[in-house]
């Protein structure tokens, strides 16, 4: 399986899909191709906002580094 490049999506934008993906699997009948899909594109999401997290925690460090002097 390939890694796909997510398009550039801001923080918010990515957590909200996330949100839709996590609610359409809460439905009681779902189609199980289709599933697939959304849980391989729900794991991008994820990781997107994982790396996004820990931009800002780094650049949060540098900051209160700077001022820390």
């Amino acid at each position: 399986m390939t890694v796909k490049k997510l398009k550039p999506l801001n923080f918010a934008q990515a957590f909200e899909e996330l949100e839709a993906i996590t609610a359409w699997f809460e439905k009681e009948e779902v189609d199980l191709d289709e599933g697939l899909k959304k849980f391989e594109r729900g794991l991008e999401l994820a990781k997107a906002c994982k790396d996004k997290l820990s931009e800002v925690e780094n650049k949060v460090k540098e900051i209160k580094e700077k001022f820390a002097e």
